[in-house]
């Protein structure tokens, strides 16, 4: 009986050494490999187990094992903030998008579009969305449109709501005649600032007022005009003599 039970663990040992001389090492590495890809998804992100973000994806890439750990999004992201009430806050999209886990920051490149809850539009090829500051920002050239308002530059910084926002290099713009606004801002290094809903700019902004204003002739009373003239006729007269 002994003779038999050594015999088989004899070929046991040698059948598991015959099949790991068969097996090859893998090796692979975790920045450019992902752990996990899912297609065509949506998912649900909750902040101190509240529901607070929809993301909806074409390919969602883990890299999870990285030196700093990320999701890639290389066919686009659409994602949708929610206040406590559920409704959208903001809406955001991007061609492409990376999301570093450790830093909590998502960037945003390509075609980058985001409508806030006031319905203001910010177009960008890029743009960073610090969610641990609550900060979104960006050096590249953005557009703004707030009503009939339109605002560009380069340099941009907002609040995570897109409600307060700065562009620090204005290109051009165009904006509405606002005869009491709600604050005027420029710092020292010439930056636009825009609270609430209002838009601030500098002297190197070009406003095209929509509203239509009375030339300053016409704000003229017609006899002081005729008397200045005559004045102005005298003058010339005396000097003449």
């Amino acid at each position: 009986m002994r003779l038999v039970v050594t015999v088989a663990v004899v070929l046991l040992l040698a059948s598991c050494k015959e099949k790991n001389e068969n097996l090859v090492a893998f090796s692979y590495d975790p920045e450019l490999v992902p752990s996990l890809v899912t297609n065509e998804g949506s998912q649900l992100v909750s902040d101190s187990g509240i529901t607070r973000y929809k993301m909806v994806y074409d390919v969602w890439m883990v890299f999870d094992k990285a030196k700093e750990p990320y999701w890639f999004f290389p066919e686009g992201l659409y994602v949708e903030q929610f206040t406590p009430d559920f409704e959208i806050e903001s809406i955001v999209e991007a061609d492409t998008a990376w999301f570093y886990v450790d830093k909590n920051l998502l960037r945003l490149k390509k075609n980058v579009h985001v409508e806030n809850l006031r319905g203001d539009v910010f177009d960008s090829d890029e743009l960073y969305w610090d969610r641990e500051n609550a900060r979104v920002y960006s050096d590249a050239y953005i557009e703004v449109q707030q009503g009939d308002a339109k605002l560009s530059g380069y340099g941009f910084e907002s609040n995570q709501q897109m409600t307060d926002f700065r562009i620090f290099r204005p290109h051009d713009g165009r904006l509405p005649l606002v005869e009491q606004p709600d604050s005027v801002r420029v710092d020292s290094v010439g930056a636009v600032g825009v609270e609430t809903a209002s838009l601030q700019f500098t002297d190197s902004v070009n406003a095209e007022r929509s509203h239509s204003v009375a030339p300053i002739e016409g704000k003229v009373d017609p006899e002081s005009k005729v008397e200045i003239e005559s004045k102005v006729a005298l003058e010339s007269e005396g000097g003449e003599g």
